[in-house]
């Protein structure tokens, strides 16, 4: 089972998820359980074809962030002869993040201070038809402390955290869009 997703998001490179897992166990065979697989072709998202949007607007100055997708796994470790754990339980969801940001104006600030929830958007695109979208509905933003360290601006931190929207009744939708018709 997944576990959690984790997408570090910074000005360059190219674009890398770590994606946790539980598993009970593995079976070395001389097949695939899929058949004869064939290799893809496969074009990576960069860095800096992405963007952050809130409400769908275009989130300037961001200077970094982080995004991570968690179900929380329990694990049902129990005892059994062959040492492997019973299985896993979902838990809490958790879509949680940080974006750095160096401020233009106070609408962020505006918006912690006054608790106000927001949607957030981190989307990357190949070419036209080809993009990664993760749409997070419902994201509250702590109130940051704002240090002035020098003449390079004010920059600020936010440790996000979504939580269920109340009338969509999800915390966050994944869209990808490619070439392929189906999965």
């Amino acid at each position: 089972m997944a576990d959690k997703l984790a997408i570090q998001l910074q000005r360059s490179g190219l674009l890398n998820g770590t994606v946790s897992i539980v598993a009970q166990g593995e079976a070395r065979g001389g097949s695939s359980g899929a058949g004869s697989p064939t290799e893809q072709v496969i074009e990576r998202f960069t860095q800096f074809t992405g963007q952050i949007l809130r409400d769908g607007v275009p989130l300037g100055n961001v200077v970094s962030g982080t995004f991570t997708y968690a179900n929380n796994l329990d694990k049902l470790e129990v005892i059994r002869p062959d040492g492997r754990i019973a299985g896993a339980d979902p838990a809490m969801l958790a879509v949680t993040g940080q974006i750095g940001v160096r401020f233009a104006d106070t609408t962020l600030l505006d918006l912690a201070v006054a608790g106000t929830p927001i949607e957030l958007i981190f989307e990357w695109s190949i070419a036209a038809g080809k993009l990664l979208r993760f749409t997070v509905h419902n994201v509250n933003l702590p109130k940051p402390k704002l240090p002035v360290t020098g003449p390079a601006g004010v920059q600020a931190t936010f440790d996000w955290q979504a939580s269920e929207h109340p009338a969509l009744a999800k915390t966050c939708t994944a869209l990808i869009v490619n070439d392929v018709a189906a999965y």
